[in-house]
């Protein structure tokens, strides 16, 4: 089930972005919120994906995204591809990318007035010892849940600090 489709204010709000939005962001999207539903704040807080390129929109993630987050509990079946809008920095408070590369891009469309959060998922795990979320597109099944490895880290700093802004309301 996507959620995205709800609305909540701003610092309540995560739009995850990858290039294609069919491997990493999705992922993203999935695991954030299952830990919101299991930490209790999952009918709090807004999560979507999408990507920089068009390329996949409207389509469901990658087979080999999908099955590694199976294995692991998440279910990533109902997610479709989009890509960002300028609007989306009106509509999410937390606009995090995978890598570099998606967040020059997002800094480059970011609004002068967006006054939330704009940066790597892996600034929020610092003791993954990584900055970007690897792209396990052109790898094999280790790149997949790799990168299910990382979010969990990134995904879990995330919500705690979530947690801390969502406390002061």
């Amino acid at each position: 089930m996507t959620i995205s489709n709800r609305s909540a204010e701003p610092d309540a709000s995560v739009l995850f972005v990858c290039l294609g939005n069919i491997c990493r962001s999705p992922t993203a999207e999935g695991v954030f919120r299952a830990a919101a539903v299991k930490g209790g704040i999952g009918s709090l807080v807004l999560a979507d994906s999408a990507g920089i390129g068009d390329w996949h929109v409207g389509l469901p993630p990658d087979k080999r995204t999908i099955q590694a987050a199976r294995r692991r509990g998440y279910d990533l079946t109902a997610i479709r591809g989009r890509r960002v809008q300028v609007a989306d920095f009106s509509r999410f408070g937390w606009i995090i990318a995978m890598d570099e590369s998606n967040l020059r891009a997002l800094t480059e469309m970011k609004p002068p007035d967006f006054g939330g959060h704009l940066g790597l998922l892996l600034e929020f795990a610092p003791e993954a010892g990584l900055r970007e979320v690897p792209d396990p597109y052109f790898g094999g099944a280790e790149g997949f849940d790799r990168v299910i490895d990382l979010v969990e880290q990134g995904t879990a700093g995330l919500l705690a600090r979530m947690r801390v802004t969502l406390a002061g309301r």
